[in-house]
């Protein structure tokens, strides 16, 4: 091939290098057109940023308290402050209404109080009762909340949050 230049090009790694015998960039060969402008950029450990941290609240759930039977436990995962704990119930199929509440409910409106639970651990990473849960629980200890009202998570914080379904006669 006498007359013809020789470019290479390497790129890192060395196993991606090629040699071109001809007077046209890398680019118009590999292309068939004309060349584009190359961008690079080196991330490096110390400098590249993880991705922050997307904080999660851990959820259990357990059955009514029928005089000692045991309920199996559900669990679920929710991102903190994103969801109310009916919605996350709901989303992954866990036993949120009895049978009355099944066909009764309000739909999330809080209105009727079909969607009670009781909030075993975790009261601390929920939000403060709303006017409608204080005007609808007043009668009721501290540790029962609307699903429907209640958010899980403040976008801040992580944990664990244990609920028990109350069963209908309860309320």
């Amino acid at each position: 091939m006498a007359g013809m230049s020789s470019f290479t090009m390497s790129l890192r790694p060395p196993e991606f290098s090629f040699t071109a015998a001809s007077h046209r960039s890398p680019a118009t060969l590999l292309l068939g057109r004309r060349p584009l402008p190359l961008v690079a950029a080196v991330v490096s450990p110390e400098t590249s940023a993880a991705p922050p941290e997307v904080p999660e609240i851990q959820l259990e759930f357990i059955g009514p308290d029928a005089g000692g039977v045991e309920y199996p436990v559900d669990r679920a995962t929710a991102i903190s402050g994103d969801k109310l704990l009916r919605n996350i119930m709901l989303d992954n199929k866990i036993e949120l209404y009895a049978a009355y509440g099944k066909v009764m409910n309000c739909g999330g409106g809080g209105s009727c109080g079909t969607c009670i639970v009781e909030i075993i651990d975790g009261k601390e990473l929920l939000n403060e009762r709303t006017n409608t849960e204080l005007r609808y629980l007043k009668k009721k200890p501290e540790s029962w909340r609307l699903a429907c009202q209640t958010i899980v998570g403040n976008k801040e914080n992580s944990g664990k949050v244990i609920v028990r379904r109350l069963p209908q006669w309860k309320k």
